[in-house]
């Protein structure tokens, strides 16, 4: 069986996609949209309190009945710091006084939550296809629950080291996320980014360090670059930015327009909205405050005092201060609804097993 095929068998779907979970951009809409164009839809859940989370899931399954993946995030929950608090606050001053803010309006709360033992229960309940993962995978108990659901478990491998990781820790299928995807880096074991590389220098090199069916992500955006990530040995592709102008995206308009205009062309990796690393369109926060700002508090706790900025702008209906993730290929990314882009997408793949029909 070759690795599409095993693949296909692992997720249950009929093309080797995946629809990417995003946060702040998509909700179930998406998921089930992508679910009935034939390829996996996820749900992000990283920022869904439990009852929200629920509600998610069960719309999912009451629109379709095909299989689906949720996606947790499985770091390490640093502790707040109250120094570290003040020194971030004080570096966003400026910016607080032009919005008539101050320490009262922080954010409370820590931003995404790691996955838990609430999370896990969540999963022995619904019982969902697959479970995905980002910043690695939960501790062995975590990750023991996720496995006796019979949930299949992907994560994303930022580089090889990290692949290799993933596999000997359970993973069944790999993710190699290249330096030009958007959102969260799902790095894990480095914070070094001279460790990262891009997509199409990642992938053959993940594919031949591991045995698990590897999926690539990052700069997959139409039929050409599809085709490309097939032929360097991936076993199928993610898409997030590709989808972000999708008529069932959550994307706001602020965002949309963005996409849509020649910023779009100028991405950059910032630590300012949340302390990780994340790529999105360059805008006044990133460049006056960054993009790395190394008085930001450490993922996730940066949101906290970043928060307030994005909603006064927002108010205001400017997008300066807000997080525009995108991949470097977002100007490529089209309208139209979710089953006529993973068409185009698609198009550029060429034949599917005959066996991989579910």
């Amino acid at each position: 069986m070759n690795t599409v095929s095993r693949l296909l068998k692992l997720i249950q779907t009929r093309l080797p996609l995946i629809q990417a979970p995003m946060a702040g951009v998509q909700g179930s809409r998406l998921a089930v949209a992508a679910c009935r164009a034939g390829v996996l839809g996820s749900l992000p859940a990283a920022m869904l309190l439990a009852e929200r989370l629920c509600a998610e899931i069960e719309a999912v399954r009451r629109q379709t009945d095909r299989p689906f993946n949720i996606n947790f995030f499985a770091h390490k929950q640093p502790q707040a710091d109250a120094t570290q608090q003040a020194a971030w606050l004080q570096a966003l001053q400026p910016f607080y006084r032009e919005f008539g803010l101050s320490e009262a309006d922080v954010a409370a709360g820590g931003g995404r939550q790691p996955f838990g033992e609430e999370q896990a229960e969540i999963v022995l309940r619904y019982r969902p296809a697959v479970v995905s993962f980002h910043f690695g995978l939960p501790e062995q108990t975590l990750l023991d629950k996720v496995k006796s659901s019979g949930a299949v478990v992907m994560s994303s491998a930022t580089t090889v080291e990290e692949a290799r990781r993933l596999e000997a820790g359970g993973a069944d299928i790999i993710i190699a996320q290249g330096l030009e995807a958007g959102g969260h880096r799902g790095m894990f074991l480095s914070r070094d980014l001279t460790t990262q590389s891009g997509t199409f220098s990642l992938l053959p090199q993940v594919c031949a360090a591991v045995s698990v069916p590897v999926v690539a992500t990052g700069g997959i955006c139409n039929a050409a670059t599809a085709r490309a990530a097939r032929d360097l040995g991936a076993a199928g592709i993610q898409i997030g930015t590709a989808l972000m102008l999708a008529d069932e995206a959550d994307t706001s308009p602020l965002h949309r327009a963005a996409l849509q205009s020649s910023r779009a062309e100028h991405t950059a990796l910032t630590n300012l909205f949340s302390g990780g690393f994340a790529r999105g369109i360059v805008n006044r926060f990133i460049r006056e405050a960054g993009p790395i700002n190394p008085a930001a508090p450490p993922f996730p706790l940066a949101q906290a005092v970043a928060a307030p900025l994005k909603a006064a702008a927002e108010k205001q209906g400017s997008d300066e201060f807000s997080s525009l993730w995108a991949g470097q290929n977002a100007p490529l990314a089209e309208t139209g609804s979710a089953a006529e882009i993973i068409g185009r997408i698609m198009a550029g793949w060429g034949n599917v097993p005959e066996d991989s029909e579910r």
